[in-house]
């Protein structure tokens, strides 16, 4: 394996991460301002009440994403494997 190959191979593994948390991260944070903006306007200053309307975002999302990430995911594989094949 030359050097530009293993380049390849690490850059085709960010975009598979990124692909993968890219939509549970944007979930969270667009919750995470939205709770933070009603906490501003009704003054209630409750650390855990960002934590349960994430954690459930997220999740959903998830389950959403999951058909999509274990496509993306079977597609790496089969990529690294014939990598592994080629030799």
């Amino acid at each position: 394996m030359t050097p530009f190959d293993a380049i390849q191979i690490a850059r085709a593994a960010m975009v598979l991460v990124l692909t993968i948390v890219g939509p549970m991260l944007l979930t969270s944070l667009i919750v995470g301002v939205v709770i933070g903006l009603v906490q501003a306007l009704t003054q209630i200053q409750e650390m855990t009440l960002t934590f349960v309307p994430k954690l459930l975002a997220m999740g959903l999302v998830l389950l959403l994403c999951l058909p999509m990430i274990g496509h993306a995911m079977a597609d790496f594989t089969q990529q690294i494997s014939d990598r592994i094949i080629q030799g």
